[in-house]
């Protein structure tokens, strides 16, 4: 279990920050960026959960501990022997998550705008964070080539933002009140309404 007692080390003073094989890199290089906007991903799932996930709730948290599994395996490059790494149960979790949640709601006719009830609309900010984070993890897998990512992190990333597009659906009245696109609203004959 971690202890720490301690919150500051001094460490990062010059700029770099440890990984957990025990190497350094700079705050501002791309393996960072990927497990901090993962980092940020719990955060606004926790801004969701304290303004009142309702039925999403358990879920949710349960999605945070994963989140931190996902940094922790980000966190340790290349294939690290014993190290915590995320594996395809994670995103058969989350498929089953998804087809419980989808299956009552109506197909969908139109693109969705975030939007809805409160809840819908902080559950789209989470999606928005979770495809910036997974952005981050494709792009720090291309540069750094097989093997230094796994690729279960880029899969449950992958899942977890369809997931979060559900709940938002869900959360407005089963999809009723969702916010739909409207290709050409602000115009009619070429000028604005």
């Amino acid at each position: 279990m971690v202890r720490l007692n301690r919150i500051y080390t001094r460490t990062g003073d010059d700029g770099t920050t440890g990984l957990g094989d025990g190497s350094r890199l700079p705050k501002h290089h791309l393996r960072i960026a990927a497990y901090g906007t993962v980092d940020e991903l719990s955060s606004t799932l926790g801004v969701v959960l304290a303004d009142g996930a309702g039925a999403f709730a358990e879920l949710l948290r349960g999605i945070q501990n994963d989140l931190f599994d996902v940094g922790a395996d980000l966190c340790v490059p290349g294939a690290e022997g014993e190290k915590l790494r995320v594996d395809p149960a994670y995103v058969d979790e989350l498929e089953k998550a998804i087809d419980t949640a989808n299956a009552p709601l109506a197909p969908l006719s139109s693109f969705v705008l975030p939007g809805g009830s409160a809840l819908a609309a902080r559950l789209h900010v989470a999606r928005t964070v979770c495809r910036r984070a997974e952005r981050l993890v494709s792009e720090l897998a291309a540069r750094e080539g097989a093997g230094q990512v796994n690729p279960e992190v880029l899969r449950y990333l992958n899942r977890l933002s369809d997931l979060l597009f559900v709940l938002a659906r869900a959360a407005n009245d089963g999809g009723k009140a969702d916010v739909l696109w409207e290709p050409g609203a602000r115009q009619e004959g070429g000028e604005e309404k």
